[in-house]
């Protein structure tokens, strides 16, 4: 249910700004922009800021050329808004500008596990297939109807978080929010275009050099590694949201349960993205280490030598999935 501190926080709200999770994935991007364009409609005022740039794959979602991106609050700050709605973010700082927040009044929505409550109203739901899917029963709750545009976004939002409907977090409440999404007059064809077929050519090349370090573990190979570094992003002549999904393909592989991306993000520093298949908790591994995540999509960051570190991870990983070395 969703809380009514929540409910009557943006009833009252005139002027919204909408901050979402550092290197904003498809949920983070497409939930902050329908919900941004529906406030819109109703006569509100909603500004999308995001401290890290739209990876290229959805930059073609309406309204991301109009999102505020960077450090440096947007025009008015904070005096032109009544609230700041995190999105998606276990804890104030994973949106990397939590220091500027904390001139607003904040509204959690998140579906993370271990997120707190923080802010002057939340609802938390770990149960909840995307941020996308709690944000459309929202405006549903509040009366507030949204064009074929907003729900596209949101779409997008659900698409990616359930990796197109594949992952355990498909439940009967993410195709019940599709098919109302689909009603609104979401297109399933545009969304799948944006998503699978706007990749950009820096994508396809580092996913080259990705798959060049993959690495089977265990006795029976069900745990994959593999590693970007910043030589890899330079030569394919990408961005680092152009990462984007790739640690989905080693996952595809049969025999597969657990995988681990280890990204180099400056000198002997690695985020290390995990995800697994059914019950196996790469979460509890990620908060363990100052992380976190979702039972099967989980990520930390790590400073040590690339070696260690991957050692240490293929450690976790296979008690996890009670492999054997």
């Amino acid at each position: 249910m969703i809380p009514e501190p929540l409910l009557a926080r943006l009833r009252d709200g005139r002027r919204f700004l909408l901050v979402s999770h550092a290197n904003p994935d498809g949920d983070a991007i497409g939930t902050g922009l329908g919900l941004a364009r529906a406030l819109r409609g109703a006569g509100r005022q909603a500004v999308v800021w995001n401290r890290d740039p739209v990876p290229a794959v959805y930059g073609r979602l309406p309204g991301a050329s109009e999102m505020h991106v960077g450090e440096d609050p947007p025009a008015g700050f904070p005096a032109a808004f009544d609230f700041a709605v995190v999105l998606e973010c276990p804890t104030p700082d994973r949106t990397g500008l939590e220091a500027h927040l904390a001139a607003l009044p904040q509204l959690n929505i998140d579906h993370h596990l271990g997120n707190s409550g923080y802010g002057d109203a939340a609802w938390v739901d770990p149960q909840a297939p995307a941020v996308a899917v709690m944000v459309a029963e929202l405006l549903r709750a509040l009366g507030v109807t949204f064009d074929a545009e907003a729900a596209s976004c949101l779409f997008v939002g659900l698409s990616t978080d359930t990796g197109g409907f594949r992952f355990a977090n498909a439940t009967p409440r993410a195709f019940r929010a599709a098919a109302e999404l689909v009603a609104d007059g979401a297109s399933v064809e545009r969304v799948s275009q944006w998503l699978y077929e706007s990749q950009p050519e820096g994508t396809v090349r580092l996913l080259g050099s990705l798959l060049d370090t993959l690495e089977r573990h265990g006795a029976d190979g069900r745990v994959a590694t593999v590693r970007l570094t910043r030589e890899m992003f330079a030569r394919a002549g990408a961005a680092p949201g152009d990462a984007e999904g790739l640690i989905d393909v080693p996952r595809s592989i049969a025999g597969v349960e657990a995988v681990g991306l280890l990204r180099e993000v400056g000198d002997g520093v690695w985020k290390v993205s995990l995800r697994s298949r059914g019950s196996i908790d790469v979460e509890a591994i990620a908060r363990a280490r100052g992380g976190g995540g979702h039972r099967n999509a989980a990520g930390f960051r790590i400073e040590g030598a690339l070696e260690a570190t991957r050692a240490a991870v293929v450690a976790e990983l296979l008690a996890a999935t009670g492999g054997t070395p």
